[in-house]
């Protein structure tokens, strides 16, 4: 019995430290535009990087971000467990036009939803896309993933 507890302890502490040491771990940037705005975004490809996403991070630079790509359009939700920074997200469909931006506070489980079918998502500081006045029904570019 104490040998079955050891391994279940042992196993779980290992998976904790993977995903740790997975959640500082940067991504691959692509560069993305917004309008005249300039994007620098690691792109969230696999079910793993979408679910850490940008967990335990403490800072990011002030037009870097992340981009979910998801496998098919769907109406996706997105929430800041385990996220330190406030975020904005915007959920763009298959053509990279934004349907939606939501402000997320960190460490919330609150869900924040497209309104339509989404195959992006599009994180980045807080109120970002207000600061830019990008809005729903912008195009963001370069989405040739």
């Amino acid at each position: 019995m104490q040998t079955s507890i050891f391994r279940v302890v042992a196993t779980a502490g290992l998976s904790l430290c993977f995903t740790l040491a997975f959640a500082q771990q940067k991504l691959p940037v692509t560069q993305f535009t917004a309008g005249i705005y300039v994007i620098q975004a690691e792109v969230a490809k696999t079910e793993t990087q979408r679910e850490i996403g940008l967990m335990n991070r403490k800072v990011m630079g002030a037009n870097e971000g992340m981009m979910f790509i998801f496998d098919r359009p769907s109406g996706y939700c997105m929430w800041m467990k385990n996220t330190l920074l406030p975020l904005s997200v915007a959920f763009l469909d298959n053509d990279g036009v934004i349907l939606n931006i939501e402000e997320m506070l960190p460490q919330t489980e609150t869900n924040h939803c497209a309104v339509k079918p989404a195959r992006y998502a599009l994180e980045m500081n807080a109120e970002w896309f207000k600061h830019k006045n990008i809005k729903p029904g912008i195009k963001i570019d370069t989405l040739k993933q």
